[in-house]
């Protein structure tokens, strides 16, 4: 089964759960269609399914799209860079450019940034914090369905490492986030209000990142 957008065409693959009640249509990262339903919906039923919910599917391709272009290739700190390989040791920035090593470790040169720059912004919009909050520690690590993690038991902050590739904006945004959860645990109207008295365009970069 397939659905056509654009002159492509799109894979749809059923998943039949047992104990599932309802049926669920989203567009993986692999830009599949993906419907989650019971063994009891028919065939029929969910072709007539997707064909009454295309506008929808189309969307939520478009936005898949957007996710996997600014997710393919080399970013750092917001811009991207074309990549070539060389002998060179290490790596080497030239304009719009970065030469790369093929022996070199890119995750680890990410993590060693990260540390450096995650902490300095954490410092600095800590010292800007609208409200008194115990000094919390810093983690860093890989996130697929988060961009910050507060533990407001323990004063952890754990932030996710794809944020070294983005504009540093957006990574002040997570960390007044999390700050923010130190005061509100919750994601009430008094939690974004925090956040809007520390970072007042914030919506501007919580809709943004939704693109990553």
């Amino acid at each position: 089964m397939h659905l056509t957008y654009n002159n492509k065409d799109y894979e749809v693959v059923i998943e039949r759960k047992k104990g599932q009640r309802n049926t669920y249509i989203r567009v993986n990262k692999d830009l599949n269609i993906k419907v989650t339903t019971n063994y009891f919906t028919s065939l029929r039923a969910i072709n007539s399914l997707i064909s009454n919910n295309t506008d929808k599917i189309c969307k939520m391709i478009d936005e898949q799209e957007i996710k996997r272009k600014n997710n393919t290739g080399f970013f750092y700190l917001g811009k991207q860079y074309v990549v070539i390989y060389s002998d060179t040791k290490g790596i080497t920035f030239s304009g719009d450019k970065v030469y790369i090593n093929h022996d070199f470790d890119i995750d680890n040169w990410y993590k060693k940034q990260a540390k450096v720059l995650f902490q300095d912004r954490l410092d600095y919009n800590y010292e800007r914090f609208t409200k008194s909050i115990p000094y919390p520690r810093l983690r860093i690590r890989k996130m697929t369905s988060r961009w910050g993690v507060c533990n407001v038991s323990t004063h952890v902050i754990t932030l996710n490492l794809e944020l070294i590739k983005r504009d540093i904006n957006y990574l002040d945004y997570v960390i007044i986030h999390e700050f923010s959860h130190l005061i509100h645990g919750d994601h009430s109207s008094r939690f974004w209000k925090l956040v809007e008295e520390n970072m007042p365009d914030y919506k501007k970069y919580k809709e943004e990142m939704k693109e990553f």
